[in-house]
């Protein structure tokens, strides 16, 4: 943390209604940044609203994709340091609604990033990328210096999304960072098809857990709130540093897990072990991705201080009182 560089300062999130975006805003508050939040739809059961973090901020309503909305807020508010978060991150809506997906992952960032280009106040920006941004790689963990090759729809938007961040930064010298995070988790995710969320209401309810895929695929998890703390960290890195233009920072927790591992932690620490139930109907989706944050460690003095057990510990417990106040929430949906 750097001392004295957020107080007052004027700070915009797009996504705030989010899973990232509800842990980033809270994040920014306490340490006395005054944030506005550009939304595209109110979402009454997100931690934004849920949890009264919305009270605490200027709330504007728009799509990222309005140019005019983003230039306005941008100028009104004076807003100084910009967290890009908003985006369509289900990779399954992707596959069924590709071009939904392209205009809020793609068509948003170019939007935002030229509105920030106008601005003469902003001095910040962070994208948020992903792990999906590499495609396939033949080597492992993924490192920031390898090729963006997205094929499927949603990891295509992320490598285009996370390109067009380089563009604006190579081309115009606009001060944007990116950053690439494994799969996050962490009380506030409402989307109960993720692996996660959706084993821990399975688990709750005493019903066995639904699995997408084969139960081996190989992913990072990092727990949201250090992921806030990494997107933190590389805002105040890039304004001391103007060499971090255009660079990406993988975060991630490190030790990669597959499905079938996550479940079982999830299903040990509720005491359930009733067997999953594995449909081995993913599509289009890589077997294996993990990263190296390396680079995040070295240059943004970042790493994860919540480990896995921890992390879902706090998660479960989110969750617990959440559902407890929504019976009969939802009805189930396979996971990865």
């Amino acid at each position: 943390m750097t001392p004295g560089f957020w107080p007052a300062r004027s700070v915009l999130v797009t996504g705030a209604t989010g899973l990232l975006g509800g842990w980033l805003v809270e994040a920014l508050l306490e340490r006395e940044a005054s944030v506005v939040c550009l939304v595209r739809d109110v979402v009454p059961d997100s931690r934004y609203v849920m949890e009264g973090i919305n009270g605490r901020t200027v709330t504007c309503v728009g799509d990222v994709g309005d140019q005019p909305t983003v230039e306005r807020v941008l100028g009104e508010y004076e807003v100084r340091t910009v967290f890009h978060l908003a985006a369509q991150t289900i990779v399954g809506i992707a596959n069924r609604n590709p071009v939904s997906t392209f205009e809020s992952n793609v068509t948003g960032t170019w939007t935002l990033l030229e509105a920030c280009r106008r601005s003469p106040v902003v001095s910040e920006i962070v994208v948020a990328s992903s792990d999906k941004a590499y495609g396939e790689q033949t080597n492992l963990p993924y490192s920031e210096d390898m090729p963006l090759q997205g094929r499927s729809p949603y990891d295509v938007s992320k490598s285009c999304a996370d390109l067009i961040a380089q563009s604006y930064a190579g081309t115009w010298d606009l001060p944007v960072t990116i950053t690439r995070c494994g799969n996050l988790y962490g009380g506030g995710d409402l989307n109960f098809n993720r692996l996660v969320p959706g084993t821990i209401r399975d688990a709750l309810a005493g019903r066995a857990p639904v699995i997408r895929s084969d139960g081996n695929f190989l992913r990072d998890y990092i727990y949201v709130d250090d992921a806030a703390c990494g997107y933190i960290r590389a805002a105040e890195y890039l304004a001391g540093q103007p060499a971090a233009r255009g660079r990406a920072y993988n975060l991630s927790l490190e030790e990669p897990l597959t499905v079938f591992q996550v479940v079982e932690s999830i299903q040990k620490s509720l005491g359930t072990d009733l067997a999953p139930i594995v449909l081995n109907q993913a599509t289009n989706e890589i077997r294996a991705q993990y990263l190296s944050s390396t680079r995040a460690r070295e240059e943004l003095a970042w790493s994860p201080t919540v480990g896995f057990t921890d992390g879902l510990r706090r998660t479960i417990d989110w969750y617990r009182a959440y559902l407890r106040s929504r019976p009969g929430l939802s009805p189930r949906a396979a996971r990865s």
